[in-house]
């Protein structure tokens, strides 16, 4: 038993994009979710105070252009999460 919604059944497997309550997005592959964390594999986890982009053109250039992985494994707390999204979902600027 994971304690996982079945509406993120659709997204386990699939390349995501996790927005955070701070800073933080993170973009790879769903791999798990239970209760507690979100578990992505072939992670970007990127601080945007690291750069000049806003977050949404940080995204729509990882939709575009691949994902820039920085983690093997990230476990995302899910109580910081503002919003679940597939890469594949991301519209064009």
């Amino acid at each position: 038993m994971t304690d996982r919604s079945a509406l993120l059944d659709d997204f386990l497997g699939q390349s995501v994009v996790i927005d955070l309550t701070s800073p933080y997005v993170c973009i790879g592959t769903l791999a798990n979710a239970d209760a507690a964390f979100f578990d992505v594999r072939d992670a970007d986890l990127h601080d945007l105070r690291d750069g000049r982009s806003t977050r949404e053109i940080y995204v729509f250039d990882s939709a575009r252009l691949g994902i820039r992985r920085n983690r093997a494994r990230v476990l995302i707390r899910r109580d910081e999460v503002v919003a679940l999204t597939r890469l594949a979902d991301i519209a064009e600027v």
